[in-house]
């Protein structure tokens, strides 16, 4: 049988394209098992310049998936990460379609 002909020919449409960059779905995925992440531990984990992780970051925060809040201690300013509602489904649907997808390999 062709992938056209199975019901999941659209596997790959159904996907949440903004979770498709590896550093915003990595991003979702550690804040998914965390309260709150700052930018410094993200940084230092997926090993990102401020600039690049900076604007991914930014991406997910304008579509609603995570929240910040700035802060200062010991006088230097910390931004923290949290993961929203929204966020956390859109990374459960997402995960759902790479399941479904892997699912379907024959090695």
């Amino acid at each position: 049988m062709s992938l056209g002909e199975t019901p999941d020919a659209g596997l790959l449409e159904a996907a949440d394209p903004l979770l498709e960059h590896r550093v915003r779905l990595a991003a979702c995925v550690l804040l998914s098992g965390a309260d709150e992440i700052s930018f410094s531990r993200f940084k230092e984990v997926l090993q990102q310049t401020d600039g690049n992780l900076g604007a991914q970051l930014r991406k997910l925060e304008d579509a609603g998936y995570v929240s910040l809040r700035k802060v200062f201690q010991e006088r230097k300013p910390v931004t923290w990460y949290r993961l929203t509602g929204p966020g956390r489904q859109a990374l459960g649907k997402y995960l759902q379609h790479l399941r479904r997808l892997v699912a379907r390999a024959v090695v």
